[in-house]
């Protein structure tokens, strides 16, 4: 790799490389501030609450990264542009491949990254994430009622303790589940212990009270109580199986699912269009490139407005990609819809490529920028102070 190459690709990449942190960093954290009642609510750790928001990250760069590129690209080439160096280049008989080359590595560098995480890195965090989940509501007597308050575990179901003392004995237990709608039952116990055994997970209710009260009914029916074992096995979800969710799998699972699966004989269809919009994803960051370099690389004076080519290289980056989430949602029911997603990549890959052979200048015509000049002094004199 000549100089050149060298000195483009390390502007390239390392711009990628802040874009990429910076938003991921400010996407996670607007998303972990959301999942803050994991410490407040919930009485997790800080390393608990990092632990599960950080399983997002790697889905968040998987989004992230393509739209990283384009900005690292555009940023690199209008310094370039604007340094004169591609005038130079071009001037010493640079054809406009050699200049793309750089920025071709960088993207074959990017979809490589795209390719680990969306085959296994994403998927790989979504599963953690919910069987660290499953393990937090599984020590949700233990860990997440706190002592004076009313926790709502999951819907119409109550619980508050007075007290957890070091040894985990529960004092003051109070129990309200409404889940059958057929019955509303209430317990009261001095103490409560946690059993666990080949059956379940049980809290174990010592010298308390039991009060069920059928809708049709006046009076609750109130049975006193030495000892009294309360099922917690579906709230900690120790006895279900996990399910994983069609964006926990890997591809190979997608590529060859099992044909028992359950999950896969209700929703083949999210199988299929989930498999090939992971296909695709590498291909974004190439194409990305390729437009970014067809309507940007080419030299340009300082007279000539870059603002136009700018806006029309985002706005075509951002319709491809547009098409592939609808065609990826479409394909769910149509199949057909998956070829929306190669079609429109390969009509981008044809039209930036063949423009970066020829060399074509892509900005639009002179007319509309001055209609556009001429409409930004009239808005510039109305709002101007008199």
């Amino acid at each position: 790799m000549a100089s050149i190459d060298r000195y483009i690709f390390r502007t390239s990449f390392g711009a990628f490389v802040l874009i990429v942190v910076s938003l991921t960093a400010l996407i996670w954290l607007t998303h972990a501030l959301r999942e803050i009642d994991l410490m407040t609510n919930q009485g997790q750790s800080i390393l608990v609450f990092i632990g599960i928001t950080g399983l997002l990250i790697p889905l968040l760069v998987l989004v992230i990264a393509p739209i990283s590129l384009v900005i690292a690209v555009s940023y690199t080439l209008n310094k370039l542009n604007s340094d004169s160096e591609i005038v130079v280049m071009t001037a010493a008989g640079m054809s406009p491949w050699r200049i793309f080359r750089p920025f071709l590595a960088v993207a074959f560098v990017v979809a490589i990254l795209v390719t680990f995480i969306s085959a296994y890195l994403a998927p790989k965090g979504l599963r953690e994430l919910r069987d660290w989940a499953t393990r937090v509501r599984a020590d949700l007597v233990t860990n997440v009622i706190q002592p004076g308050r009313f926790i709502s575990i999951e819907d119409k179901l109550i619980f508050h303790i007075r007290e957890r003392r070091q040894d985990g004995l529960l004092l003051g237990v109070f129990i309200d589940d409404r889940r059958n709608p057929k019955e509303r039952a209430s317990f009261l116990a001095e103490q409560g212990e946690i059993l666990e055994n080949d059956r379940g997970t049980f809290l174990v209710l010592i010298n308390g009270s039991a009060q069920r009260r059928e809708p049709a009914q006046r009076d609750p029916t109130i049975v006193v109580f030495d000892r009294y074992a309360f099922n917690m096995s579906q709230v900690s979800g120790r006895s279900q199986v996990t399910t994983y969710g069609v964006r926990e799998r890997f591809i190979w699972d997608l590529a060859k699912p099992d044909p028992n699966d359950p999950l896969f004989k209700s929703q083949p269809g999210q199988f299929f269009a989930e498999f090939h919009d992971r296909i695709a994803s590498p291909l974004y960051p190439i194409a990305f490139v390729v437009i970014a370099f067809a309507i940007l690389g080419a030299p340009r004076t300082t007279r000539q407005s870059r603002t136009f080519s700018l806006g029309l290289a985002i706005a075509t980056v951002g319709g491809l990609r547009l098409i592939g989430f609808a065609s990826a949602v479409f394909a769910a029911n149509n199949p057909a819809a998956v070829l929306l997603i190669y079609g429109s990549l390969a009509l981008a890959f044809a039209l930036g490529l063949f423009a970066i052979a020829r060399g074509a200048v892509i900005e639009p015509p002179s007319s509309l920028i001055n209609a556009v000049d001429a409409l930004a002094v009239r808005l510039a004199r109305r709002l101007a102070p008199t």
